[in-house]
């Protein structure tokens, strides 16, 4: 989630592919060598990214249809298939503004669905809540969660997850999933666009989008538990990368950080 880093080109040089001698397989039918990482079980396999591109797509759908017809028919159980549907489309997109706009950083885990077992062990509470209320106390969460609260929700979604898309597609080669710790050639210092209003705009987006999806499904306890989490979480990554941001641009970044915010509360 960096704002600010970058890998070096991994077609230039990749510490996951195999020696030099067997980097490259020849198919038969074609003078072009083609890097062993493109194969199946490479980190950019073809054919698992294209699966999990298909996948997302088809419960995106399912869950759109199935959030439409649930809300037409006054079905409070509309919210789990909208949260499938909301998740298919942030994983998609961390993959595809990626491959658009940082190609070199394009690998099957930059679609994030392997983000750790804390990430996985939140959305599946948070659905499982949000069944829970909607089967068995749709009374209560028709009192706490009416329309103009689920369409604050909707907003937030929107807006956090239009932030942290295009602030990545700015930033370019500088974004990076991860923190980086040293300083690579050709790492620049992005100030434009939103960065100009948004130190650290992916982590802004990420955590308004995150709070956007509880408000969305009614969900108190998880609400809570996003609220926190994410706020530690970003509090902790920014103060580490940051560190590292200082060490790189010295006072360029410095100036940079006391004009800017990261406009998440107490941060």
């Amino acid at each position: 989630m960096n704002g600010h880093s970058r890998r070096h080109n991994p077609l230039e040089e990749d510490k996951d592919l195999p020696t030099k001698s067997s980097t490259f397989t020849v198919h038969s039918s074609t003078k072009y060598p083609i890097p062993i990482a493109f194969y199946p079980n490479g980190n950019r396999s073809l054919s698992g990214i294209a699966l999990r591109a298909f996948w997302l797509g088809v419960f995106f759908v399912l869950g759109l249809t199935l959030t439409v017809f649930l809300s037409l028919s006054h079905s409070r159980l509309w919210r789990p298939p909208f949260f499938v549907s909301t998740l298919c489309l942030f994983h998609f997109l961390e993959f595809w503004i990626t491959a658009e706009y940082n190609t070199p950083s394009a690998y099957v885990s930059s679609f994030l669905l392997t983000n750790g077992s804390r990430y996985r062990q939140a959305h599946t509470f948070a659905f499982l809540e949000t069944i829970i209320t909607s089967y068995f106390f749709p009374g209560w969460q028709a009192r706490v969660n009416p329309p103009s609260v689920i369409a604050l929700g909707i907003f937030m979604i929107v807006v956090g997850q239009t932030v942290r898309s295009w602030a990545m597609a700015q930033a370019g080669t500088n974004f990076n999933h991860q923190v980086q710790s040293e300083k690579n050639e050709g790492h620049e210092l992005v100030t434009r666009g939103l960065y100009a209003w948004f130190r650290h705009p992916s982590y802004f987006g990420f955590f308004w989008w995150g709070l956007g999806t509880q408000v969305v499904l009614g969900n108190a306890v998880s609400f809570i538990g996003y609220a926190v989490v994410l706020w530690y979480f970003f509090k902790t990554r920014i103060e580490h990368e940051e560190k590292h941001l200082v060490e790189f641009f010295g006072k360029d970044y410095e100036d940079y950080r006391a004009r800017t915010r990261v406009w998440i509360p107490f941060i």
